[in-house]
């Protein structure tokens, strides 16, 4: 069971036992949830059914830190054709196929920074 199936699972557990039990405050303190969340729950359900109950994130995607739709497939098809390439070396990599990704300015960091390529060469 993925993680996503066990999430809907639980929220529909939720909406069951307020149904039965007849107590939405109830079924919320045995559950864990706030009856704000189980009101939330219950219309996202009405509407969407038991898939969109599924953990959808809030933020909105940042587009300022996106990169070029180019770049981005050359670094991800470097990663799946090559998986054993650290950071670094992916980007020493795709710089000599003059793309220009910068390599991670830190040991701890867990993905490499993209920047867009100069139009200097």
């Amino acid at each position: 069971m993925t993680t996503t199936e066990t999430i809907i699972k639980s929220k529909l557990r939720l909406l069951e036992l307020a149904n039965t039990s007849g107590s939405v405050m109830k079924a919320c303190k045995i559950m864990g949830y706030s009856c704000d969340r189980f009101y939330r729950f219950k219309k996202i359900y009405e509407t969407g059914g038991a898939m969109a109950l599924q953990d959808l994130s809030r933020r909105k995607p940042n587009l300022k830190n996106r990169v070029i739709e180019g770049i981005e497939n050359a670094v991800v098809n470097c990663a799946f054709v090559i998986p054993t390439y650290g950071q670094l070396r992916v980007s020493n990599e795709l710089r000599r196929n003059v793309i220009n990704v910068s390599p991670p300015r830190h040991e701890t960091s867990s993905c490499a920074t993209i920047s867009k390529p100069s139009l200097n060469g």
